[in-house]
């Protein structure tokens, strides 16, 4: 989740000096190249994260007749659908994609080879899988807290392996890609199919999913996940790829706009043609699942590309630059520390009992505020937390 793109000068300034950094380390990053769409895109899935979606989902907009549509985006459905809170982790992955072909661009142009690129992939895949597993032994809400397991179905742990494929996948000429594409989705609903559960190849409590994570862990991840889930999310960080790829070309607003909204409408297209036999599915990420949240996420970064990079509202999407630059340090802060920060803030807030049902929503404002200022700390101090 981090971006693996170079780092850039950030002059240190004083928070009441925080709109002069803001314009002053924007056009600098601008100058450079630097897509900071990506940023403000990255920014703005960790807000809506590390903030639990400012609390909407736990105010009076449940039960209301005309808004309880609201609160359901903020939670993840049960089984088949999918909300925008749905979209959060195939945004991740995304955006890891989307970051590849900068990064591994820049390293080609300092000289660095295949063989050299192939072990900072092996290691960032390593210590991926390796933070995976620290965070979830210390906050997992599935398994003992504080006690060390194993797992993969989190998304640090999934996107390791994603990272991996996709690094060689890219190695491909784009015509191969698109059939290594097809092949993971394929492999994926293809075990569903080939080892149906006693309700069918898509159980919720008994799928070819479950059933190798009890033999691979002795155990089924919380909420009916699977790890093999990487198999199919793979092409939801290929589809990242494709999208750097695009924007290294460099053939104009024009030209990118259209192949992100024809890419989003194609996505849309397959997806939505699958659902009937293959039910879209977050919980084992269905290749209906992988294409129709694909779609939505290019739309999302359509909109980040149109606001920033086109109409050079910069210094607007600042507030979520600051998360996007260190998004790893503060997905790992949220995944530990968010009970602590809720009992530090509440200390002094008492949780805002005292203004009724927007309680949760102004609590869950403050902690946010509180993890964006370590961002913003780490920002004027020019230290980004890479992996």
């Amino acid at each position: 989740m981090s971006d693996p793109s170079e780092k850039v000068s950030i002059q240190p300034v004083g928070v009441a000096e925080m709109g002069a950094a803001a314009k002053g380390t924007v056009l600098e990053k601008a100058r450079s190249g630097r897509l900071l769409s990506l940023d403000a895109f990255r920014g703005f899935i960790m807000m809506m994260l590390i903030s639990g979606g400012f609390g909407l989902g736990y105010v009076v907009l449940p039960n209301h007749p005309g808004y309880a549509w609201i609160a359901r985006q903020f939670d993840h459905v049960p089984w088949k659908g999918m909300v925008f809170w749905d979209l959060i982790q195939p945004s991740f992955m995304f955006m890891v994609g989307l970051a590849m072909p900068f990064s591994f661009g820049r390293r080609k142009g300092q000289g660095e080879t295949f063989k050299q690129q192939f072990q900072h992939v092996l290691w960032r895949s390593f210590m991926l899988l390796f933070i995976s597993q620290i965070l979830m032994s210390i906050a997992d809400e599935g398994y003992p807290r504080y006690v060390p397991h194993f797992q993969l179905d989190n998304v640090l742990a999934q996107i390791a392996f994603t990272y991996f494929f996709c690094f060689l996948i890219m190695q491909l000429e784009f015509r191969w890609q698109i059939l290594a594409a097809v092949l993971f989705l394929a492999v994926h609903w293809g075990l569903f199919l080939a080892f149906p559960g006693k309700d069918g190849p898509f159980s919720m409590t008994d799928n070819i999913g479950r059933r190798i994570d009890l033999v691979l862990l002795g155990v089924n991840p919380d909420g009916y996940y699977v790890s093999i889930n990487w198999i199919s999310s793979t092409v939801t960080t290929l589809l990242g790829v494709w999208c750097g790829e695009l924007f290294l070309k460099k053939r104009g607003h024009a030209y990118n706009v259209k192949a992100l909204a024809g890419g989003a409408a194609l996505c849309f297209l397959l997806g939505f043609a699958l659902t009937p036999v293959n039910p879209m599915i977050k919980r084992i990420w269905t290749d209906s699942f992988t294409l129709v949240s694909g779609g939505c996420v290019l739309l999302i970064l359509l909109f980040f590309y149109w606001l920033v990079e086109m109409m050079g509202f910069r210094r607007l999407v600042f507030p979520l630059l600051v998360l996007g630059m260190n998004s790893i340090f503060i997905y790992c802060v949220h995944s530990v520390m968010t009970e602590w920060i809720n009992d530090v803030v509440g200390t002094f807030t008492r949780g805002f009992a005292f203004i009724g049902a927007l309680a949760p929503v102004a609590q869950s404002f403050c902690i946010f505020l509180v993890m964006w200022y370590l961002c913003y700390w780490l920002y004027q101090r020019k230290i980004f937390i890479k992996i």
